[in-house]
């Protein structure tokens, strides 16, 4: 994603060596972190085996206009999501080949579908999503990859590579000719935590936790718990008091209050409150007095889909209890492959959390979503003009669709069979490591075809997008080599609706990862790409 359009020289091996130290040291200091592969522990113990987070030494460049652009279309692809989860027959429909020959895709219909038939209100919808685009060098045009729904990752690492950037460019910024004002501010690990904080206070119930479900194994644990630090910063206490009217010897229950303060001083807190409650009335022959003041502070916890299935339970008006505490939202974080779902218990804990009253963050229809399926769906024509109204907004979302086809199209088959170069062959998964490219997506359409049936429906064929190469240093195990790259910008969103009334519909920050030319995948989890950040320049 970078252009070459005004780049100044680049600085010789040695500084580059010393930035490399310096930006790794940076890392250990600030917790841009994740486990260590090499260290068995390090996915289950929190504070064993850290490594610096694979990381670019310097942001990647790109045009202003294009990254305004994917800013500009992060809240049209939350209210999308949220219109098209709404329309449970279109999800059943759409998907129902693909569930036909992709078990992990059955199951989670089969969920939805209970939920279609009970008629359950879902009146929170909360969705933390990220839209991942490539610039494409041959249109020059910004394309989406995918719209992901469930477990977006790296909100909480992004926001420190953007600071790590800043640093390294005002530290060297004679060497490097670079503006630090040029690196867009990140703060989509705090944008995350108010929205998860912001749909705990619509849930609105006295002591209820954000419940965090994660795999049992996560070397990116240190990510997540950015957002539990922000989540407990941003918004530390709930007080909940009554309030008591004296007149003529007679006490009255007034008001009771719940209120949730961004303090971190609760005796601050607690004086803000009386004086608030004593200007609410005031009166010669009336006195005012707070009493039962309890101050609870905001709790998290965090579990794995087994673990939920063996702790928890719902009660009779629908409250979902894990361990003994209420839930107030359930925040995905693990749930988005088969890998996650290795029992039954995986899948019970899943349809209990979706038919409790808990805030889901994804829903089930939320989570089907962003299916590749679906999104091959919109792409077609006259289907956005199911779901939004505005024509302009329409245009917006068209413009940067790159080519979807499904496997049913024979011609785009044939013609991905003799020019597989031009394609990516993409499975109904999330995840890193699941696509195929080149030579590959040739050999498994004939073996598709071969094998008949509905087998050609676990897949969607997409327009392959050539971003433009360049040079850039990637910094990984201390080790800092350079390589010729291409970059992926992905825009994150929070989307918060109480039934007809929409709290939040924000961009939230962006995830930007880089990765060698020579490699198809982007995942820096799976081990293909690294974090990177941002340079905007004029074109």
């Amino acid at each position: 994603m970078s252009t070459t359009e005004g780049k100044p020289p680049s600085p010789d091996a040695a500084a580059v060596e010393e930035m490399a130290r310096v930006a790794t040291a940076w890392c250990g200091m600030h917790g841009l972190v994740v486990g260590d592969r090499a260290d068995p522990r390090s996915g289950t113990v929190p504070g064993v085996g850290l490594v610096h987070a694979p990381i670019s030494l310097l942001p990647s460049r790109l045009p202003e206009s294009f990254w305004e652009q994917a800013c500009d279309l992060a809240p049209v692809f939350n209210e999308l999501v949220d219109r098209v989860s709404l329309d449970g027959e279109f999800l059943q429909d759409s998907l129902s080949k693909t569930r036909q020959v992709d078990d992990f895709t059955s199951r989670l219909l089969d969920i939805h579908r209970k939920m279609m038939n009970t008629n359950k209100d879902e009146n929170i919808r909360l969705g933390l999503h990220r839209s991942d685009y490539m610039l494409d060098s041959e249109t020059n045009s910004l394309l989406q990859i995918e719209l992901n729904t469930i477990s977006v990752s790296f909100p909480g690492l992004c926001s420190l590579v953007t600071e790590l950037h800043r640093t390294l460019i005002n530290q060297y910024g004679n060497l490097l000719c670079l503006d630090a004002k040029k690196v867009p501010g990140n703060e989509a690990s705090r944008q995350f935590a108010e929205a998860l904080a912001r749909a705990c206070d619509e849930f609105n119930v006295d002591s209820a936790v954000v419940m965090m479900i994660v795999q049992p194994e996560e070397r990116n644990m240190y990510d997540q718990y950015w957002l539990v630090k922000y989540l407990k910063e941003s918004y530390p206490f709930m007080i909940c008091f009554d309030t008591f009217l004296n007149y003529e010897g007679y006490e009255f229950l007034f008001l009771k209050f719940l209120i949730s303060k961004r303090c971190s001083d609760s005796f601050c807190l607690l004086a803000l409150l009386q004086f608030s409650v004593q200007d609410l009335l005031r009166s010669s022959y009336a006195k005012i007095t707070i009493k039962k003041i309890l101050i609870l502070r905001r709790c998290y916890q965090m579990k794995t889909l087994s673990e939920v299935e063996a702790e928890g339970q719902v009660l009779p008006d629908g409250t979902l209890v894990v361990d003994g505490k209420k839930v107030a939202v359930v925040y995905f974080r693990a749930g988005y492959t088969p890998n996650d779902y290795p029992s039954e218990a995986e899948w019970s804990a899943r349809l209990l959390m979706e038919q409790s009253s808990a805030v889901k963050c994804p829903s089930i229809s939320y989570h089907l979503v962003g299916s590749k399926k679906i999104q091959q769906e919109l792409a077609k024509p006259n289907v956005l003009e199911r779901f939004l109204e505005n024509k302009e907004e329409i245009a917006k979302l068209r413009q940067c669709f790159a080519g979807l086809w499904s496997l049913d199209d024979e011609e785009i088959v044939k013609s991905a069979i003799e020019n597989p170069d031009l394609f990516v062959l993409k499975p109904q998964r999330e995840g890193g490591g699941n696509n195929i490219y080149g030579l590959d997506v040739r050999e498994a359409l004939i073996r598709l075809q071969k094998e008949g049936g509905d087998a050609l429906s676990a897949y969607i064929l997409m327009q392959r997008i050539f971003p433009k190469e360049s040079l850039a240093n990637l910094v990984r195990g201390g080790v800092c080599h350079e390589a010729l790259t291409v970059s992926e910008l992905g825009i994150y969103g929070a989307y918060l609706r109480n039934k007809d009334k929409v709290i939040m519909n924000d961009k939230c920050g962006y995830l930007m990862r880089t990765k060698v030319s020579s490699s198809d995948e982007g995942g820096v989890a799976a081990g293909f790409a690294v974090l990177d950040s941002l340079y905007l320049t004029d074109k």
